[in-house]
């Protein structure tokens, strides 16, 4: 699996150690799983936009076709 570094200051640091901490995860499981979670979130909004625009021009795409 392929890795990945990422820096944070000091007070993100401290702030990530302590959710992942009181989550009962490692700091390595919380930042990937909140990465994967952003990623994902993304690409169910653009697919939900994406719907809503077909849905919207269905009529006028019938009426154009």
């Amino acid at each position: 699996m392929a890795g990945l570094n990422v820096r944070f200051t000091e007070e993100e640091l401290d702030a990530l150690r302590q959710r992942a901490e009181a989550e009962g995860r490692s700091m390595q499981q919380f930042a990937h799983d909140a990465v994967v979670a952003a990623i994902n979130e993304r690409a169910r909004l653009f697919n939900e936009a994406a719907d809503h625009v077909l849905r919207v021009s269905e009529e006028l795409n019938r009426r154009l076709a």
